[in-house]
């Protein structure tokens, strides 16, 4: 029988600092303060390193705890270095092959169980509404619900058939917003019949699909509650999450520490409103001050009566559930992590992921082609992203040596566009998000005006092939994981030819 310390414990889920578990953290697993914990990149190494951590955190628990992790694919993605990368899912989207979405998902969860994680903060079922969405892009599927609504069920099978728990987010649906809640609260005001007809399909779609559990937004829908954002909102997380959408699995919040929630309530104000909401597990992802003051406000709002008991045998029952029914018994062995399987089933999503928009004589690249400058862009938009770096760059010149490859920093001057394209007879422009970044569209389209001959690569969102005109060959990869920079290098190269189709509308293809 739980004590009610331990019941406000089992609901607390927390990130922490390093590559081993702080004593703090072992202490609240032992004494039950604490459900379980969720790992960023700043707690990875390797994968002996990881498994090393997490088993302390299981030995350590005085009960079955969850484990958590962001592992989209694409362009979030925890795991990197040392792990079998993924496209991410409009990649997946693009190859039009639901069977193999499953099975990436199916691959990626295989990796979580050997490491010793049991709960993926990932499919993504928000609509992709607006190009200017900073949050969103390549990591929804598309702008069609019901291509959304498939291949997020997709996922889920996948993730859940190996023993992880499926997270689908962000409940009510994240497309439609130009703000990253991540820095402010997002606000979204008028009808919502887009909500209706589009966003919730997804959802629909996860509930009946038996998703484990579903992670709300900190966006705010005036019409719905135009006090509160989702995540503190009782109208739209029990009304219309649990009420309409008739679900009854275990719901999360994303971060609690994000400025939506943090610049206008507390920790422990923001923690009692989403418990009091309908949410079962609200998430600290950082800092020690907040996650114990959110358990103390709970504890304290309880022991008042300002959340009565039932409220809490609720969640407790689900989170319980939710570690039965996922609990670690049949773990995979440590080495099917990065095994060449793995990998070759992400090169093939990555290849059927990559779209040719246009093909012209320049493409593929002949194969005695000598005079060739690649223009990369290094750009990070999405919060908690890859940063992009050189790996373009470096499959290029594993196949053309002597390409003249420039990484362009969006901190630093621009570069002279005569000495980016010097005196070669094709240049490879390669983007991330111009369509967000005016001086990035800027430096391409000037390149490609410059340059005798180009070829342009999207390498995050597709948009921003209708914004650069005049390229003789354009190529979209849905987002820059290794595996997809790869095949966009084997696709100039010759070695397939791109049958990606596009998810989203891309004026002009």
């Amino acid at each position: 029988m739980l004590s009610l310390k331990e019941k406000i414990g089992q609901m607390m889920m927390v990130g922490f600092d390093g590559t081993t578990a702080p004593p703090h953290i072992l202490q609240w697993l032992a004494a039950g303060r604490i459900g379980g914990v969720y790992l960023f990149a700043r707690n990875i190494e390797s994968p002996a390193q990881v498994k090393q951590l997490l088993d302390s955190c299981h030995a350590a628990a005085k009960y079955p705890i969850l484990v958590g992790i962001d592992q989209e694919g694409g362009i979030v993605a925890r795991l990197r270095d040392g792990f079998a990368e993924s496209p991410g899912a409009m990649a997946l989207a693009a190859t039009g092959d639901l069977q193999l979405a499953e099975d990436i998902a199916a691959m990626m969860g295989r990796e979580l169980t050997a490491l010793g994680i049991n709960w993926n903060f990932a499919p993504v079922a928000d609509i992709a509404h607006n190009a200017d969405n900073p949050s969103v892009g390549t990591r929804a599927v598309g702008a069609d619900s019901q291509q959304v609504s498939d291949f997020v069920a997709a996922q889920i099978r996948g993730f859940q058939r190996v023993g992880v728990a499926a997270t689908v987010k962000h409940f009510p649906g994240l497309g439609n917003t130009v703000i990253d809640t991540h820095d402010a609260l997002a606000k979204v005001s008028g009808p919502l019949d887009y909500l209706y007809q589009t966003d919730l399909v997804p959802f629909r779609r996860a509930v009946k699909e038996g998703a484990a559990c579903v992670m709300t937004t900190h966006v705010m829908f005036k019409q719905l509650d135009s006090h509160r954002p989702t995540t503190l909102s009782p109208a739209v997380v029990n009304g219309l999450l649990r009420r309409q959408l008739e679900y009854d699995g275990a719901i999360c919040t994303d971060c609690m520490e994000m400025k939506a929630i943090t610049d206008g309530w507390g920790a422990g104000e923001s923690a009692v409103l989403a418990v009091l909401a309908g949410v079962d597990m609200p998430l600290f992802s950082h800092t020690r001050p907040r996650q114990e003051a959110a358990y103390h406000a709970l504890l304290q709002a309880v022991e008042s009566g300002r959340i009565p008991i039932e409220r809490i045998d609720q969640s407790v029952a689900r989170i319980q559930t939710l570690k039965r029914r996922f609990a670690l018994n049949n773990r995979p062995p440590l080495n099917i992590v990065h095994s060449e399987a793995h990998q070759a089933l992400a090169q093939k999503a990555a290849r059927a992921g990559t779209a040719l928009l246009k093909a012209g004589t320049s493409f593929p690249i002949a194969s005695d082609a000598t005079r060739i400058s690649l223009i990369e862009f290094s750009t990070q938009i999405i919060s908690d992203a890859i940063e992009a770096g050189s790996d373009f760059s470096q499959y290029l010149l594993g196949r053309i040596p002597s390409a003249a490859c420039h990484i362009i920093n969006p901190a630093s001057p621009a570069p002279n566009t005569d000495e980016l394209v010097g005196e070669a007879d094709i240049a490879i422009v390669a983007t991330r998000n111009a369509h967000l970044l005016p001086a990035q569209a800027g430096l391409a389209q000037s390149i490609i005006d410059r340059a005798p001959t180009s070829i342009l690569v999207c390498l995050r969102n597709p948009y921003d092939a209708a914004l650069l005109f005049g390229a003789d060959a354009v190529i979209c990869t849905h987002g820059d994981s290794r595996p997809s920079l790869k095949a966009a290098v084997d696709a100039l190269c010759g070695d397939f030819t791109p049958t990606g189709e596009l998810t989203v509308e891309v004026n002009g293809f």
